[in-house]
């Protein structure tokens, strides 16, 4: 069984909950909350695509 990697799962736990606050403002019609949202969502997995390039390069990563 393989390891499991705790920081990429943060990443993706805290991505999900953006996609939840982006469900959540388009009911609430929030433009301001759906565009806050969105670009937390863009950071978060750039973040973490990011981290799993430089690991990669460093061998550190399957």
């Amino acid at each position: 069984m393989k390891k499991i990697q705790w920081v990429f799962l943060f990443y993706a736990i805290l991505a999900v909950f953006s996609m939840i606050g982006i469900a959540i403002s388009i009911s609430y019609e929030n433009i301001l909350l759906i565009l806050l949202f969105t670009l937390a969502l863009i950071v978060i997995m750039g973040l973490g695509f990011q981290r799993k390039k430089k690991l990669q390069a460093e061998g550190k990563l399957d």
